[in-house]
């Protein structure tokens, strides 16, 4: 489990709890955020089941992937999530996903930014990764205003709903993260 919470200006990072689930399926199942992810028809059972297959007691884990609900804080209402998959002790990948009513307000900016800091200054990870559709525009801006480096451009390597598709990978090392975030 995240001890103690990460907290943003506006947010919390935490595990998920079952009175997410419902917020969680209606985002998801939503179109425009479907479009970029590799669900087509999110279905409740379907929150279940990933809530279900989390150990959260044992975050951090190599090898393991955990969702983050970015809840917003006094109320907390789910707004997105972050993906983290703690790839070994030293790799992490992340994702996030934003509840369309909360686009472009930086809700995943401002989770990204906390999460980053987590784990480059915490956990002490050496490099972090992120893979998006190369079509996906805001989200690969976000990554590049956080710091993230391009670093392929992967032409029609995945069939994805039913065409091919490019991606973008990029990465982050904690000696960038350090450099951009001194002083």
């Amino acid at each position: 489990m995240i001890t103690p919470r990460l907290t943003t200006q506006r947010f919390t990072l935490r595990a998920f709890e079952p009175a997410d689930l419902v917020a969680f399926t209606q985002y998801r199942a939503a179109p425009e955020v479907a479009r970029y992810q590799s669900w087509t028809d999110y279905q409740y059972e379907d929150a279940q089941v990933l809530f279900e297959g989390t150990d959260y007691a044992d975050f951090a884990r190599p090898g393991q992937w955990y969702q983050l609900a970015i809840a917003e804080k006094g109320q907390g209402r789910l707004l997105g999530d972050l993906a983290v998959h703690f790839i070994d002790e030293q790799q992490v990948e992340v994702g996030f996903t934003v509840a369309p009513a909360h686009q472009g307000q930086g809700v995943a900016s401002e989770a990204l930014a906390t999460l980053l800091q987590y784990l480059f200054e915490t956990l002490r990870r050496h490099r972090v990764v992120a893979t998006t559709d190369a079509r996906n525009e805001a989200s690969w801006r976000l990554l590049e205003r956080l710091g993230f480096r391009r670093e392929a451009h992967f032409v029609q390597n995945v069939f994805f709903k039913g065409a091919w598709g490019d991606e973008f990978q990029y990465a982050l090392l904690a000696s960038e993260y350090r450099a951009r975030n001194a002083g």
